[in-house]
């Protein structure tokens, strides 16, 4: 990439050449068509006459492979050309996607065959996502990745923001199989940009000892660090928590005291706006301390569950939402710019997985234990304890004295020569 191409467009940062423009089309395509599939498979169960335990199977069957497979998928995107990796993950999602759109359309689809498609769009994801992660990080170099990054997220938070709204409003108009199928036409699309990836700048894998030994050698990079795996341990209950409250407890909050679906939806709503504004202030935004920055931020994700648990005003509500949005995407920038910054560009997406792992491990737990929770202590106590447990385990992590004090550095991170301990790079915490 020539210094020129890196900074033909003032609206694009330094370093941020074609890839880094592929990446960021494909991504504001397969966003818009997965959050609208989100809500459309959903209806799709209901209208075969399904109820809510058989939506919530479908989402499980989706899930498991996503969990099963991740580091598997880490391993063969820092194995294989990650490009590739990515496009043939998106046929599989398109396939998957075009099969159940079919059945939708032709009427009646059967629970196990809507599980199953499920499925295989979880698999093409666990695949997908530890390549995506990385492709990204390696399209970006210098002082100027954290806005890079920031742009990149902005977009695809939009572009799932409106998503959302545009899936929920063709359910209504044409049916669920239709926007199904607009997903399938997404991925097709996304796989096509994909394919146009330039991958010469990324040095030839070493030959390695076979699968087992990659996924080893990522868990050894991942383990080293202690800033790395404290934070995914935090957002693994984190996230588990948050999911519960949004998946199950929201809801029911929203039909007893909000007025029904249409104030939680508003709600939702801010929240991914919030997101986009969050990103937007990150294009900005270079705070020192990336990981301190980032994980202060992350206190207020304690906000939402205690606003159900009162409960709020929809107003407050919203607000609260919008807030908790915004600032969490503060730390998902710094989150993503530490990364780039520490690790290794051959094992990003091992690591990567790793960390995609650990953040939606505990997710079916939480979900299925949240009904439980609520009848042994009641609604609101359960999430009371949700923020709490957010607010503890974010200042648990910040113990951590990497996670305080890694700083921003432009210096670029350079291979590991074979032998090389996963932390010799340089000290964690770059110029601190």
């Amino acid at each position: 990439m020539t210094s020129a191409d890196a900074s033909d467009s003032p609206r694009r940062p330094a370093g941020a050449g074609r890839n880094y423009r592929l990446l960021t089309a494909a991504a504001v395509v397969t966003s818009l068509g997965s959050n609208g599939a989100l809500i459309a498979s959903a209806f799709a169960v209901l209208e075969a006459g399904g109820d809510g335990g058989d939506v919530g199977l479908v989402a499980a069957a989706r899930t498991l492979p996503l969990v099963v497979f991740l580091l598997i998928g880490g391993a063969v995107a820092d194995r294989l050309p990650r490009h590739r990796v990515m496009v043939t993950a998106n046929t599989l999602n398109c396939l998957s996607q075009a099969v159940f759109a079919a059945l939708v359309l032709a009427g009646h689809p059967r629970l196990w065959q809507m599980m199953l498609l499920s499925a295989l769009g979880g698999t093409g994801q666990a695949f997908f996502s530890p390549a995506a992660e990385g492709m990204l990080m390696s399209s970006v170099t210098g002082e100027q990745a954290s806005r890079a990054f920031a742009l990149f997220r902005m977009a695809m938070q939009g572009a799932g923001l409106g998503g959302a709204a545009l899936g929920g409003a063709m359910v209504a108009a044409v049916g669920p199989g239709w926007v199904l199928a607009a997903d399938a036409a997404a991925f097709a699309v996304a796989g096509s940009l994909r394919s146009f990836l330039d991958v010469s700048h990324i040095p030839p894998r070493a030959p390695g000892g076979g699968m087992i030994a990659d996924v080893r050698e990522g868990w050894r990079e991942f383990s080293g660090r202690p800033w790395l795996w404290g934070i995914v341990v935090q957002f693994s209950i984190a996230n588990a928590v948050l999911g519960a409250a949004d998946s199950v407890y929201g809801p029911l909050v929203a039909r007893d005291d909000l007025g029904g679906a249409g104030p939680w939806g508003l709600a939702l709503g801010f929240f991914g706006a919030g997101t986009v504004a969050g990103a937007l202030l990150m294009t900005r935004w270079k705070p020192r301390r990336l990981l301190l920055a980032g994980t202060l931020c992350v206190f207020p994700m304690a906000l939402p569950s205690a606003a159900l648990a009162i409960p709020t005003p929809v107003g407050v509500l919203c607000a609260v939402m919008f807030l908790s949005g915004s600032l969490v995407e503060v730390f998902g920038v710094s989150w993503m710019t530490a990364l780039h910054q520490e690790i290794p560009e051959e094992k990003l997406s091992r690591v990567s997985a790793y960390d995609w792992f650990g953040s939606i491990a505990l997710m079916p737990l939480a979900a299925a234990l949240a009904g439980p929770a609520e009848a042994a202590l009641g609604r609101g106590a359960a999430l009371w304890g949700c923020s709490a447990l957010i607010v503890l385990v974010t200042a648990a992590v910040l113990a951590v004295p990497d996670v305080r004090n890694l700083r921003r550095t432009a210096r670029p991170l350079l291979p590991e020569t074979p032998g090389t301990p996963a932390d010799s790079e340089r000290p964690v915490g770059g110029l601190g």
